[in-house]
């Protein structure tokens, strides 16, 4: 039975290309118009899976992402890191020096700007990357190309003029695998739930120190504003371990005491870490 997994955007995304890398491509994907539709998309069971982007090496924490883990009840099964690698594209028959003007998502281009400046492209903020490319190929345009994936190129029947357009190499975007069960257990598995902590010193600190007098390394940790209550925040945190690991089971046990609430999102297999080849 073949997979289905939705994602926000149109096909040719990014978040598209990163369900290709984690299932394979015999995999049917499911695009939704927001990041609310892709839960609703689950919960109607149109889709077995969701993609869902969580953080970007350069432009940092997607916020409505961690929002909506907050209040749907879908457990993280996986994650993706997607190593972000923009193209020029055009349509068949167009070379570089033909083009005067580029369309692209605002921060697409951002991340290619000095590209743009070297060649003196103009830079013309477009709705989305895989927009772009979809739109430019069904109206094509003199002397204007478009910044997306080189999927993108392949599904609209654009060239890819120049890959790997990118000012930063280092661009990687952590995606989350949901879905409605728990992930089987990996060799190396990553546990990412949230807390809140209750309103007196050293709160924080007590809550993260029964992670450390265990030797449990923490990944990530990142407060945001606790919806409804003005200037109270929740904590996300990543942990290397299972949470059926004894070790992990303890500090977790031992955090239910100490924090006001506690939700887990999910023990699931780590990803590789992502390694650039530097030129």
């Amino acid at each position: 039975m073949t997979r289905r997994v939705a994602f926000q955007g149109i096909h040719g995304a990014y978040s598209e290309q990163a369900i290709r890398q984690h299932f394979g491509d015999d995999v049917e994907t499911v695009p939704c118009r927001t990041f609310i539709e892709l839960f609703q998309c689950i919960d109607s069971q149109q889709a077995d899976h969701a993609i869902l982007p969580i953080e970007n090496a350069q432009a940092g924490t997607v916020s409505q992402s961690y929002e909506l883990l907050m209040e749907h009840d879908l457990r993280v099964q996986g994650e993706v890191i997607l190593h972000v690698r923009h193209a020029l594209l055009a349509p068949p028959g167009t070379r570089l020096a033909d083009l005067q003007r580029v369309r692209s998502h605002p921060q697409a281009l951002a991340q290619c700007e000095q590209y743009l400046r070297r060649f003196g492209l103009e830079a013309e903020p477009w709705y989305d990357t895989a927009g772009s490319a979809r739109d430019l190929a069904a109206a094509p345009i003199p002397g204007v190309g478009a910044i997306a994936s080189p999927l993108a190129a392949e599904l609209y029947g654009l060239e890819v003029i120049e890959p790997n357009i990118e000012d930063v190499a280092h661009n990687f975007t952590r995606f989350f695998i949901l879905g409605i069960e728990d992930a089987e257990r990996a060799e190396r598995n990553k546990t990412s739930l949230v807390f809140a902590t209750r309103h007196r010193p050293a709160a924080l600190y007590e809550c993260l120190g029964e992670f450390a007098l265990r030797g449990i390394n923490l990944t990530k940790i990142e407060s945001r504003p606790r919806r409804n209550r003005p200037w109270e925040y929740v904590f996300y945190l990543d942990f290397e371990g299972h949470w059926k690991d004894p070790v992990c089971e303890a500090a977790l046990v031992a955090l239910l005491r100490r924090a006001s609430f506690v939700k887990m999102l999910g023990s699931y297999p780590a990803a590789d870490s992502p390694i650039v080849e530097t030129p």
